[in-house]
């Protein structure tokens, strides 16, 4: 993959037709900056990089958010606020049928586990995320992302009910599927055969689709 589809991923469609607005324009930056800052991380991206991926110039990315360390913490929190949107919206939907004797609680988790896997489609999403819990010494996104981290865990507890030990193990979890995606160890799948069981147990059920969406070392974001 050597460049974001920025246009079909953000944009609905017709829009790619007619002149954007601002806040299209916007958005549609948000997703390439996602992909890029995702690959690259905060020290090695560059607003040039996010530009080119979005199809725009640079000049009008430093125009939006100013720098790019507003652009990298805007990039947070869009990758937070799709995040939480997926959980609420996964909480919410109990309409499906339930397998016998699976209570509820475990019926939302499951769900929300899948709208974890679900957002891979994003890319990007998950490594812009953990490149933030990285910068904890960083004196402005370092306060952003400890907050994005805080919220994240009191959904766990707050809205989702889970006690502290099965909150841990959702972030431990989710933390888990971060560094495989970081480490573009999909690669291996197939070839290694722990690399192979590893996949196998962290998705049981969606395996073709997760090795189709996540990022291969020779892609370019």
């Amino acid at each position: 993959m050597t460049s974001v589809s920025v246009d079909a991923a953000a944009l609905a469609p017709g829009e790619s037709s007619r002149r954007l607005s601002s806040e299209e324009r916007r958005r549609q930056i948000l997703v390439a900056a996602l992909a890029v800052f995702g690959a690259r991380g905060y020290e090695g991206a560059t607003t040039d990089e996010v530009a080119r991926a979005a199809g725009v110039s640079q000049p009008y990315v430093v125009r939006l958010f100013g720098s790019k360390e507003n652009l990298f913490l805007a990039a947070i929190e869009d990758a937070l606020a799709r995040m939480l949107r997926a959980f609420r919206a996964a909480l919410a939907d109990d309409a499906g049928e339930r397998e016998p004797g699976v209570t509820e609680e475990k019926a939302a988790a499951k769900r929300i586990g899948q709208a974890y896997v679900d957002l891979l489609e994003v890319r990007g999403l998950h490594q812009t995320l953990a490149h933030a819990y990285l910068l904890g010494s960083h004196p402005v996104i370092g306060a952003a992302a400890r907050a994005g981290f805080a919220t994240v865990w009191r959904f766990f507890r707050d809205e989702m009910g889970l006690d502290a030990d099965e909150a841990r193990s959702f972030m431990a979890e989710g933390m888990l599927i971060s560094t495989m995606i970081g480490l573009r160890i999909v690669d291996d799948y197939g070839s290694d055969p722990q690399i192979t069981e590893l996949f196998r147990s962290c998705f049981p059920t969606e395996l073709p689709h997760v090795l189709d969406v996540l990022p291969r070392g020779t892609d370019r974001w």
